[in-house]
């Protein structure tokens, strides 16, 4: 119960940050959007793992982890997951850079308006696949 508890938990979290990227977005904050759909992204998938009873990791991209417990998700789940881990390793790979940036690579500056656009889809997509799975309460 516990699993399928923290899995709704990661869920709502995951949606509610969801609502707060368009506003990023309008406001210019690119490599925000960016950073903030990896960690939106992160948590759809961790929460999935734990519905189907698998403890996630303790790193960023779970995306590996998805695809060698395949046969732990329901079909019409599992063949999104893929995507789904393709989408991970993309934003992961984009995380620390979307934040803290480099001497050559300056976070708002490199982002663009496409990049975040990317982001928001991409992290619409993994929400709406784990809602599939993860039922929420009305407590959640």
């Amino acid at each position: 119960m516990k699993n399928v508890t923290l899995a709704q938990s990661y869920l709502k979290k995951a949606r509610l940050r969801l609502a707060i990227l368009p506003v990023l977005l309008e406001a210019g904050g690119y490599s925000d959007v960016v950073r903030e759909a990896q960690e939106i992204v992160e948590l759809a998938l961790k929460g999935m793992l734990r519905q189907v009873g698998i403890e996630p990791p303790k790193w960023h991209d779970v995306g590996p982890f998805l695809l060698e417990h395949l046969d732990r998700f329901p079909p019409e789940v599992a063949r999104e997951v893929p995507s789904l881990a393709a989408i991970s390793k993309w934003l992961r790979r984009e995380r620390e850079f979307a934040f803290y940036g480099d001497v050559d690579f300056i976070p708002t500056e490199e982002y663009t308006i496409h990049d975040a656009q990317r982001a928001i889809a991409d992290a619409r997509r993994v929400v709406d696949v784990a809602s599939q799975l993860i039922p929420l309460t009305e407590e959640h």
